[in-house]
Formats: structure tokens, C-alpha cells, sequence
């Protein structure tokens, strides 16, 4: 019975000409089309060390690692933003009293301090113990099988090292219903060391239940740059903004999301302590990081359940980039917007309808959104000309073969200009603007979420 459903799916996507290269697979295996986002090299910050083991949390996994550890040699600057979500999960809960507990300037290498055997100082342990103690709560209707989880620590721990093997198979533990493990690195200079390259890595998980407000998800950065604890966070405050606050795969605001960046200063050895906002350094990590983040994030979108494509949506000619992103947003949380892509339908009625109800709650909804000044285009991956849908109010009539073209690419831009002023002003909207990353919607959502539980 399983085998038909199975099967009858497969062959629904067949006649309709889709193509399930974003579906998570039934086996740990990744899906060809994702080989390509998997990094085959990299370089990783000095002074970190990342490792994983196999505990068995969830039953249904026998043999994929699902502890992960990421440790720094020596102690490191944190800083994190957590889920506003009001009913916050149990990890989020600690890691806030850990951070406000040691004020940003925490997170001492757990070398050494998982028992007895392995060393004296039992600090990192106590820490840890109280964490799993917590987190043992239930969540949900899921209770951590916490034996299982301690008895595997002593592992874990001789599983650090620093190859790019070991960061991606720490990567690849966190992953849930991802369907490949999203890992990033690169090297920057600063310019007040530009003879001295610096690394930063990270990792992030999540295929579902992504939807930013303050952080999403889980994420890990890493750095072997200097920072100050009190500059860390308004750094990792700015960059998440244009990034894990930028994407949205199905609307929902996990209960967990965790986003952390740690700078432990080992490549630093002669240049200065990052500090306050307004430094040569400070803009170009700032930079760095933004660009960084960025693409981390749009690895979660192109991992979304279910999905079959890419979808970026840029808005121009807003009065405020608040209400640039809100409208962005409001078209990516859309579900007839998120079917329509999926269907290859270039139905841009429900784009309109989704700009148009964005601001409802607004004053001044008005003045923000105008019809007849609105224009609303598709932007092809391929480098070939805009299919414009509607241009200053007034529908275009749009070539279907070629929408249908557009659409059937794994890329997509929808492009909306609020204040369009035609040929003379030029097709570019003055105002602020925003761009927000999304996927679309497609049966295999539902299957997915529908058989999550079992």
C-alpha cells in the first residue's frame, strides 16, 4: 500500500512534468539536484574544533549521527538571538541564562571536562549537565531519551577535530528533515592586518517550520577573528536582518530558533580587538559577516520541504525598507502565490492580492501601496529579458509559453516596483527596498508534515 502511494505520487509529478528535486528523501542519501550545495573543501577557523556521534534520539534513525559538538580551544566571545516566539523551547531558555550569566564572554572548550577520566575541571560539565537536565523537559509531545545522549558524550568528545570532513559531518547531525547538510566557510582580511587572513564558518539545519522574527532555525558561525563581547552582538543584530530574517519557507516561527556567532581571536595574534561600531575593521567585518550570512540562509530556502524552486522577491519604491520587507513577506507567506509557482501558473492577480492585503493594519496603507504607480514582473535566472505582468496598474498580456518557460527553472525573481514612473523617471523605483527568499508550495509539504509525527 505504501509502494503504490509511493509510486501514484511519483507518476502524478511525472504527467504534470515536475520534478521532486527538493523532496526529502526516504533514506539519508542526498537528492542529485542538492550534490552541487554540499562543499567539498573549505577553511575553517583556527581554534575550533567540531565533532559528532550517533545516539539513536529519534527511533526511526539507526545509524545517522545525531549528536553534534562545536568547541572553541580557548575561550571565545558568544552572542545569539533566539526566537520571539512566546512559547520558547527549553535549549533557548538555557543558552539565554548562559550568555546573560557570562555576559557574552563564555564558551570555554569542553576539552577535559566530560568526567572524571577526562580531566578536573568541571565546570563546561556542570554546565552541560544542567542543560540536558533542562532540555529533558518535555517538548511538546516528545520527552529527550536523555541516557541515551550522556552515555554517547565520551564519544562525541573524541570525535573533535578540524578537517573539513569533521565540519561537515557535524553539519550533517544537526540535520532533521533536511535533505543535505548546509555548511559554509571563507577567509576575509581586515584593514588593520592585511597581511593576516581570517576564517569563518558555519552551519545551519532546517527544511520546515521556517519563519523569521529576531532569528529562525539553528544556525552556528564560527570566526577566528578578535571581537569584543560587547560588539558581537549588535554585529550578528545587523547581519541577521538581511539574511535569517529575510527568508520564510512556510510561515511558522519555530519555538527553537537559535542563531550564534562565536569569535575566539586565534588568527589575531598581532591586530586589534574589534570593539565599537564606526571602525575601519568593525564596517568590513560587518560587511563580511552580512554577505556570509546571507548565503547560509539561502541554503535553508533551497532546502524547504517539499520544494521545487528558488524564489526571490525584490520590492522597490517603498517608503520605508519596514514596509518594503512587510510587503516582500507578505508575497512570500502567501500560499496561492506559493501553489502558483509550483503549478508554473503566472498568476499574478494573487501576487496583487497579496501586496494589497500587506498593510491592512496600517494607517496609512494607502499612501504606501498604489495601484495605478504598481508594476510586477518576473526576473528569469537565465540572464534573458523580464516577462512584465503588470505595468503601472494595467495587466500585460502575458505569453504563457514563455511564463511557463520561466517558471519551470529552479530560480526565480519576482520583482515588484511600487512606485513606478515609467519612461521618463526610468523603470527603476526611487524609495527604499527589500528582498526577501521563499520556495514555493508543492504536495509533498503536506506528506511531509503530514507524516512528520510517524
Amino acid at each position: 500500500m505504501i509502494l503504490q502511494t509511493g509510486c501514484a505520487r511519483r507518476l502524478c509529478h511525472a504527467l504534470k512534468g515536475q520534478s521532486r528535486a527538493y523532496s526529502a528523501p526516504t533514506s539519508h542519501s542526498v537528492p542529485p539536484t542538492k550534490q552541487k550545495y554540499i562543499p567539498t573543501a573549505g577553511t575553517y577557523p583556527k581554534g575550533f574544533l567540531a565533532g559528532s556521534a550517533y545516539a539513536g534520539v529519534k527511533l526511526s534513525n539507526t545509524s545517522t549521527n545525531d549528536l553534534a559538538l562545536l568547541v572553541s580551544e580557548t575561550p571565545c566571545a558568544a552572542a545569539a538571538v533566539f526566537t520571539r516566539n512566546v512559547f520558547q523551547a527549553a535549549p533557548v531558555t538555557v543558552s539565554k541564562q548562559v550568555l546573560e550569566l557570562r555576559n557574552g564572554d563564555s564558551c570555554t572548550r569542553l576539552s577535559k571536562q566530560l568526567g572524571d577520566e577526562y580531566g578536573r575541571n568541571r565546570t563546561a560539565v556542570s554546565l552541560l549537565r544542567k542543560f540536558l537536565a533542562t532540555v529533558r523537559k518535555l517538548i511538546g509531545p516528545y520527552s529527550l531519551p536523555i541516557q541515551k545522549i550522556t552515555s554517547k558524550i565520551p564519544a562525541l568528545y573524541h570525535s573533535l577535530g578540524s578537517t573539513h570532513n569533521h565540519w561537515l559531518d557535524t553539519a550533517r547531525a544537526i540535520c532533521t528533515t533536511d535533505t543535505f547538510p548546509k555548511l559554509l566557510s571563507r577567509t576575509f582580511t581586515l584593514p588593520s592586518s592585511p597581511s593576516t587572513t581570517y576564517a569563518i564558518a558555519g552551519m545551519t539545519k532546517g527544511a520546515g517550520m521556517i519563519h523569521p522574527n529576531m532569528a529562525t532555525l539553528l544556525s552556528i558561525i564560527c570566526t577566528d577573528a578578535a571581537i569584543a563581547p560587547s560588539a558581537l552582538y549588535p554585529l550578528l543584530r545587523q547581519a541577521t536582518e538581511g539574511s535569517f530574517n529575510s527568508i520564510s519557507i512556510d510561515g511558522d516561527t519555530s519555538t527553537n530558533d537559535t542563531v550564534a556567532l562565536l569569535a575566539n581571536g586565534a588568527a589575531a595574534t598581532s591586530s586589534k580587538l574589534i570593539t565599537i561600531a564606526g571602525g575601519e575593521d568593525y564596517a568590513a567585518f560587518q560587511s563580511t559577516l552580512s554577505s556570509f550570512m546571507a548565503d547560509l540562509a539561502k541554503l535553508v530556502v533551497r532546502d524547504g520541504e517539499g520544494a521545487t524552486k528558488f524564489i526571490t522577491i525584490r520590492v522597490l519604491g517603498a517608503p520605508s525598507t519596514v514596509a518594503a520587507r512587510q510587503i516582500a513577506k507578505s508575497i512570500a507567506t502567501s500560499s496561492l502565490v506559493k501553489t502558483a509557482m509550483y503549478g508554473r501558473d503566472a498568476n499574478w492577480g494573487r501576487i496583487l492580492c497579496a501586496i494589497g492585503y500587506s498593510h491592512l493594519d496600517s494607517s496609512n496603507s494607502e499612501s504606501i501601496v498604489i495601484p495605478n504607480q504598481t508594476s510586477v514582473s518576473f526576473i528569469p535566472s537565465d540572464g534573458s529579458a523580464e516577462l512584465k505582468l503588470l505595468v503601472r496598474g494595467e495587466p500585460e498580456a502575458v505569453d504563457e509559453a514563455r511564463a511557463s518557460e520561466i517558471l519551470a527553472q529552479e530560480d526565480l525573481e519576482i520583482l515588484v516596483r511600487l512606485r513606478d514612473g515609467g519612461e521618463k523617471e526610468g523603470m527603476r523605483a526611487e524609495g527604499e527596498e527589500a528582498t526577501v527568499w521563499t520556495c514555493d508550495f508543492s504536495h509533498e509539504y503536506v506528506t511531509i508534515n503530514g507524516d512528520y509525527r510517524t
